[in-house]
């Protein structure tokens, strides 16, 4: 490491420093080592409560931190709700790089000069963000695209900084409760991934090829059409779409358009994503979905995005359909098959809490309450009461929240609830269909087909343990021993009963018969019996109280 890059890694530990001093504990800090890299004069009392500040001083770390922001308004368990509110408008947005250091990347990448490769380029960005900007051009044909450009310098920037938080995650991680708790090295793992993703422009323009397909039985969605020959990691092609953000609308254009049929197709595309294909748009927030000049939705930046198992699929349809049916307990239910146990788990506490959520969401419209809002308050309340939620469940959380506000800006009486029970069975048959592919039809005739080729010698083996009668059934669902045990204590207590029984009844036969032997002025034979039942039921009552406090003492 040079001197220079040893002067930056510094730095970057006193940001971090300042930042845990500001918002953290100070005994995080000192297990972090990090006090005594702070000057008295830049230290700062902990525990500051302003969750807009919380989100400015994230976005002035740099681009790291403002993707980890990003995700941290994912994170419903790790923080409270507003933190979670201000981190959700963290605006993605710096100072534009030259034009000159636009030029020369483009021209590295594509191997060719700016002027060869486009018919125009414009020199001013119309969009700049922390990871790049984007600029618009018109190709060769004539085609209007926009080209997106990585900034200079940036895989590096973040390779030290992730380098950074490593060390401060490790430490936590080992020396404090709160790191034990929630695992600040797999939160950084995740970061970690999402920003290698965004980082390869290549896998960007394969997300939107792969969207556009799932997508063509929705006429009134757009997702721009990549220039897979104009694009590298570092530089990405795709078709300009002219349009407004759906959020900036104007009232008068919102009179002549049809938000009630977008906002249902829009979260029907959403709903297919989710349920069907198992791939899904993860940030639709505002400033990536746009109107069109032709009246259409158009998602845009698909450089994050989730990926469902059939599994998942499954349970997430169950619960978006428990949830809008306003059945708490099951989605209570659902969420915990989803979820993992931790130790100490308040399982009463989260299914009282999640049946509250649910039932406060039933029949309410988008303008009063949030579909995503109650999926946020379901992960908030799993991460307090010990259920860590998959990763893939924050996700759809986040990209349910961002969708709430868009189709709330299409329509505010839009019902999702509804729009839910009425696509679920359009769904279902879909599934259905995907699960009778070809595909899966082969695959289940060669599980067969491995069937009919084992049976002969699994049954040849179970016919020769049963000749050498040498067949055995092993059952493991109860402890026989204490099961033989219990029921000869039941049997010695019914003939003990018995025998008194029989006692008591003699004694009142005898009781008749007079006898010169008396007792108190009574037959004697008839009052010994009396005084045996009595002194034998008491010795029974004493032994069934003893061996029953015994019992419970060791469980």
């Amino acid at each position: 490491m040079t001197l220079a890059q040893t002067a930056d890694h510094l730095k970057r530990y006193k940001d971090i420093a300042w930042f845990l001093m500001k918002y953290g504990r100070s005994d995080l800090v000192k297990k972090a080592s990090l006090e005594g890299v702070l000057t008295e004069s830049e230290a700062l009392p902990s525990g500051s409560p302003d969750p807009a500040a919380f989100a400015s001083d994230l976005e002035a770390l740099g681009p790291t931190f403002i993707k980890l922001g990003q995700l941290l308004s994912t994170r419903a368990d790790l923080l409270p709700a507003p933190y979670i509110k201000s981190l959700e408008r963290l605006q993605d947005s710096v100072a534009p790089f030259s034009f000159a250091e636009a030029e020369r990347i483009v021209a590295t990448e594509l191997g060719v000069r700016l002027s060869k490769a486009f018919e125009s380029f414009d020199e001013t960005p119309i969009a700049a963000a922390s990871l790049g900007q984007i600029h618009r051009a018109r190709m060769r044909d004539g085609r209007p695209v926009a080209v997106k450009i990585q900034r200079p310098d940036v895989r590096e920037r973040m390779a030290g900084d992730l380098e950074v938080l490593e060390e401060i995650a490790t430490v936590l991680d080992k020396h404090t409760e709160v790191g034990e708790r929630y695992e600040f090295r797999k939160i950084l793992a995740e970061l970690r991934r999402t920003l290698m993703e965004e980082l390869d422009y290549k896998q960007e323009a394969s997300h939107l090829t792969t969207l556009r397909e799932n997508l063509e039985g929705f006429p009134r969605l757009f997702v721009p059409r990549p220039v897979l020959d104009y694009t590298t990691s570092r530089v990405l092609t795709m078709d300009y779409v002219g349009g407004t953000k759906i959020t900036s609308l104007n009232p008068v254009v919102k009179i002549d358009l049809d938000g009630c049929a977008l906002a249902t197709e829009l979260f029907r595309g959403y709903l297919k994503q989710f349920l069907l294909d198992g791939f899904f748009h993860a940030d639709p927030h505002p400033g990536n979905i746009f109107l069109t000049d032709d009246g259409r939705i158009a998602l845009l930046d698909l450089g994050m995005v989730g990926r469902l198992n059939p599994t998942l699929q499954d349970q997430l349809l169950q619960l978006l359909l428990a949830i809008s049916e306003g059945h708490g307990a099951e989605a209570a239910e659902i969420s915990i098959k989803i979820g993992e146990e931790r130790e100490g788990f308040d399982e009463a506490r989260f299914r009282s809490e999640v049946a509250d959520f649910v039932g406060r969401n039933q029949g309410k419209t988008v303008d009063s309450i949030d579909a995503g809002r109650v999926a946020m308050e379901v992960a908030g309340s799993a991460g307090s009461c010990g259920l860590r939620l998959p990763r893939e469940f924050a996700m759809i959380t986040k990209a349910l929240l961002n969708l709430d506000q868009v189709v709330a800006a299409l329509d505010p009486t839009f019902d999702p609830n509804a729009a839910i029970r009425e696509y679920a069975p359009v769904l279902m048959r879909q599934r259905m269909l995907k699960a009778a592919s070809p595909g899966n039809f082969f695959r289940a005739m060669l599980e067969v087909k491995e069937l009919f080729e084992k049976l002969p010698s699994r049954i040849n083996r179970i016919i020769d343990r049963v000749a050498d009668n040498d067949l055995r059934v092993s059952v493991d669902a109860i402890d026989e021993d204490v099961l033989v045990e219990g029921f000869q204590k039941v049997a010695n207590r019914i003939a003990m009963g018995l025998i008194l029984a029989a006692l008591i009844v003699g004694a009142a036969m005898l009781i008749r018969v007079d006898t010169p032997f008396k007792i108190l002025g009574y037959p004697g034979i008839a009052m010994l019996l009396f005084l045996l039942a009595t002194g034998c039921g008491i010795s029974l009552v004493l032994s069934i109280v003893i061996s029953d406090r015994k019992a419970k003492s060791k469980s």
